[in-house]
C-alpha cells in the first residue's frame, strides 16, 4: 500500500528539506561484492545468477526502514512492501521493465521473477507495481565495467542498482555494483548499512 506522510513526523524532517530543492539530490556509491557464493548457488540450484542477485537486494533493503519511503516531487510517500525492477530484452529486440514483487520466500520470488519477466519480453510491455516501492535493478552483462552513474533528472528518485558482468580473480568471483539513492530518502549511514548487508546476504544464501 502507498501512504502519503507529512515529512516532518518522520526522521527524514530536515533531510526532506535539506535535499528537496537540490538540483542534483542523488548520491551513487560504488563498491566491489564477492559474490563467489552467490555464483555456486546458481550453479548449484539452477537458478539465475541475477535472480539471486535481485532477491538479495530485496532482502538487504527490507532490513532498513528507509527503502519503504520514497520523495517525490514536494511529497514523501511511504509503502509497507518492496519491489524489484528489472530491465528484460523482449522479443520485438527492445527492452521492458518489469516489477518483480519482493518476497522473503526466495523460491516464491523466483516463480515470480521468471513469470513477470517472461510475460514482459512476451508482450512487449512494461509491467509495473503502483503499490510497492521498487528497487531499479540494471544488468548490463555484455562487458565488465568499475561502475555507472544514472540519470539525476528528478523524474526517477527510486533507489538504483547497476553491474556488469562479474570478474574472476584469483579463486573468487567478484562484482563492482553501482548504488543510487536520494539523499531524502537515506544517508550514508543507511546505504552503508544497506551495503554491509547485501554482502552478508550474498555470503549466506
Amino acid at each position: 500500500m502507498k501512504q502519503e506522510v507529512n515529512p516532518k513526523e518522520t526522521s527524514r524532517a530536515r533531510a526532506f528539506e535539506r535535499w528537496m530543492k537540490s538540483p542534483q539530490p542523488m548520491v551513487t556509491i560504488i563498491k566491489t561484492f564477492d559474490v563467489t557464493r552467490l555464483r555456486k548457488a546458481s550453479r548449484r540450484k539452477g537458478m539465475k545468477f541475477n535472480m539471486l542477485l535481485c532477491w538479495c537486494i530485496g532482502r538487504a533493503a527490507s532490513a532498513v526502514d528507509e527503502f519503504y519511503l520514497l520523495p517525490t516531487k514536494d511529497k514523501l510517500f511511504r509503502f509497507d512492501r518492496l519491489g524489484i525492477n528489472v530491465i528484460v530484452n523482449n522479443v520485438n529486440d527492445d527492452i521492458s521493465l518489469c516489477d518483480v514483487p519482493y518476497s522473503d520466500d526466495l523460491g516464491q520470488f523466483s516463480r515470480d521473477y521468471d513469470a513477470v519477466t517472461k510475460e514482459c519480453a512476451a508482450a512487449c510491455r512494461d509491467i509495473f507495481d503502483e503499490e510497492a516501492n521498487i528497487i531499479g535493478t540494471s544488468a548490463v552483462t555484455g562487458t565488465q565495467f568499475d561502475g555507472a552513474i544514472n540519470q539525476y533528472s528528478g523524474i526517477y528518485n527510486n533507489p538504483f542498482l547497476v553491474w556488469g558482468r562479474y570478474r574472476r580473480h584469483w579463486l573468487r568471483y567478484l562484482l563492482p555494483i553501482s548504488f543510487q539513492f536520494h539523499h531524502a530518502q537515506m544517508d550514508g549511514t543507511q546505504a552503508a548499512r544497506f551495503l554491509e548487508g547485501l554482502q552478508r546476504t550474498i555470503n549466506t544464501i
